[in-house]
């Protein structure tokens, strides 16, 4: 079976200072993981990011309350999303599917089957899933805490060997990053607590932050997941992570036996 790794980019990663996307990182993230499939990974990409394309295609001149507000770009932003992506990847002759989804396909039962099902046929025939919540019809009780709770589940569907999370800081400190005494947490082996470590704070645009990241990789440890926390700013930091992972700074969760 191929090596199969689900990829979290996170909306601090995808967009600008801003607000908006930014397409010059997509492309660059996009370059890395098609050279990811050429080096015979299977790749799933879970994508934050359209509330922020929303946001930058549609000026609304009157106010609108967070439910509609996040309805309304993410159904406009996912359309535009998406085809920036097909656009980058059309560009290395590789294929793309949309998967929308909702926490209740992650319940056992037939839409649990179903999709994945959709996403192993998917797969199979080298096309490559590109994962988001149904932004649409998921408020409040249905929704995913965030897309780090998205990606852990969509890696453990797929059984897939490895998550990586990429966020616009390096992984877990000691501290806060800003903190010259600050330190990088490199390692974690199974069972050790950081929980004193992890800053309170969320993501600027997404609904994440570390804490979320940390209960991420913390469950799919214990799931056999190998899960690494890193900077989706940095140049090349796929390629990095999987040819001189001791070059790059990142916090690696080590999977359960």
């Amino acid at each position: 079976m191929k090596r199969r790794i689900v990829i979290k980019v996170g909306s601090n990663v995808l967009t600008r200072q801003d607000g908006k996307l930014d397409v010059t990182r997509m492309s660059a993230l996009v370059d890395q993981i098609a050279w990811l499939r050429n080096q015979g990974y299977e790749i799933i990409l879970v994508s934050s990011g359209a509330m922020a394309s929303g946001r930058g295609e549609l000026r609304v001149n009157h106010s609108l309350d967070s439910v509609e507000q996040r309805q309304l770009y993410s159904a406009v932003g996912q359309v535009k999303l998406i085809g920036l992506y097909y656009d980058l990847f059309r560009e290395f002759g590789l294929h793309i599917g949309q998967v929308l989804t909702m926490k209740e396909n992650f319940q056992a039962g037939e839409q649990f089957k179903n999709q994945r099902a959709c996403m192993t046929v998917m797969l199979e025939n080298g096309v490559l899933p590109i994962v988001n919540e149904n932004d649409t019809v998921s408020i409040t009780e249905l929704m995913f805490t965030d897309n780090d709770e998205l990606s852990g589940l969509i890696a453990e569907m797929m059984e897939a060997e490895t998550l990586i999370l990429l966020s616009n800081i390096d992984g877990i400190y000691t501290t806060h990053p800003d903190d010259p005494q600050a330190e990088l947490i490199r390692e974690v082996a199974p069972g050790r607590d950081l929980s004193e470590y992890i800053q309170p704070e969320k993501s600027a645009f997404g609904r994440g932050g570390m804490h979320s990241k940390y209960t991420t990789a913390s469950k799919m440890q214990q799931n056999g997941i190998r899960v690494i926390i890193a900077n989706g700013e940095r140049e090349d930091i796929l390629i990095h992570l999987i040819e001189h992972p001791e070059t790059i700074p990142h916090t690696e969760f080590l999977p359960c036996n």
